[in-house]
């Protein structure tokens, strides 16, 4: 009596999963999803194009294993953010730099503000100074909510 069933085999590669080292010496697997979660957070209404966020995930994984490491600090993997987030959206970087550096007072972090000023590497035209713009549509609107109410009058 023959089977005559096939049966194919697949080999695929299993690499071990890659270890973040905490700065407090902690071991944990890298999570990709954990990543694009404070990459959100430090984005958050920012006006990014559609898939900005997932792309810098995917290259930062990429990148990650290209270091043939098993395990890598999660220093490294935070500066990467910065790297990136510093030429795609100079808020999301203050943002993400102000969790991820830790300033311990005001001076540090007027600092890391006063350092964005000037222009940085590979910065489109659209994103040149942000903060300035944030700061000069402030009295614009503030203007703009008083002639309303002088109309209404």
């Amino acid at each position: 009596m023959r089977c005559e069933l096939r049966f194919t085999t697949y080999e695929r590669v299993h690499s071990m999963p890659l270890m973040i080292v905490k700065r407090d010496g902690r071991r944990e697997a890298f999570s990709s999803e954990k990543l694009e979660r404070s990459l959100r957070t430090a984005c958050a209404k920012r006006p990014l194009e559609v898939g900005a966020i997932s792309k810098m995930v995917v290259d930062i994984e990429n990148e990650l294993h290209k270091l043939s490491k098993a395990e890598v600090e999660a220093r490294v993997i935070g500066e990467m953010c910065i790297e990136r987030l510093k030429i795609l959206d100079r808020v999301a970087y203050i943002r993400f730099a102000s969790v991820y550096r830790d300033f311990q007072d005001v001076d540090s972090f007027t600092k890391e503000v006063e350092a964005l000023s000037g222009p940085t590497e590979g910065e489109n035209d659209g994103s040149k100074n942000q903060l300035r713009l944030i700061e000069d549509d402030v009295p614009r609107l503030a203007s703009r909510g008083r002639r309303r109410r002088a109309r209404q009058r």
